[in-house]
């Protein structure tokens, strides 16, 4: 991948199957579960400690996949995407939640870019990737593939 040196902004010609981009972690608290699921998914097994250990399926609690999505894009975000010349996210495929995430857990994530389709006429290009993250355990919690499109340098 090509980085722009003036400015450090990378544009969709930049980009190349295979590209990888390591995302860095975050450690997840009981509590931000909590909070976050009182708020947009409240069912027991996210904010109910004791159920969930006695009634959950998971046996404790566990965050919510919609906020593990949430983990994925900030990631994404604070490593990636301030580079990107972004113009907007494109979609969602195959999004996996493989393994419940529980306070505690260290998630760490990564993409690898899978497709490129240049659209000079409109001024972008269609980038897919994979995108993933990874427990402490070597475990992997969220699986995904995801497309935006990226700005082209000026013609």
């Amino acid at each position: 991948m090509n980085v722009d040196a003036q400015s450090h902004v990378v544009y969709g010609e930049d980009f190349s199957p295979g590209d990888r981009t390591e995302l860095g972690n975050y450690t997840i608290s009981a509590d931000e579960i909590v909070a976050f699921a009182r708020q947009w998914d409240p069912q027991f097994f996210h904010v109910d400690e004791e159920r969930a250990q006695t009634e959950g399926y998971f046996g404790g609690l566990i965050a919510s996949g919609i906020q593990t999505l949430g983990i994925f894009q900030r990631l994404t975000v604070d490593s990636r995407d301030r580079h990107w010349d972004v113009i907007g996210g494109a979609g969602i495929e195959g999004l996996q939640f493989r393994k419940p995430v529980r306070p505690g857990d260290t998630l760490t994530g990564s993409t690898v870019v899978k497709y490129v389709k240049l659209q000079p006429e409109r001024g972008r290009a269609r980038v897919d990737y994979a995108g993933e993250l990874i427990n402490q355990h070597g475990e992997r919690v969220l699986a995904l593939t995801m497309s935006a499109y990226i700005g082209m340098r000026s013609q």
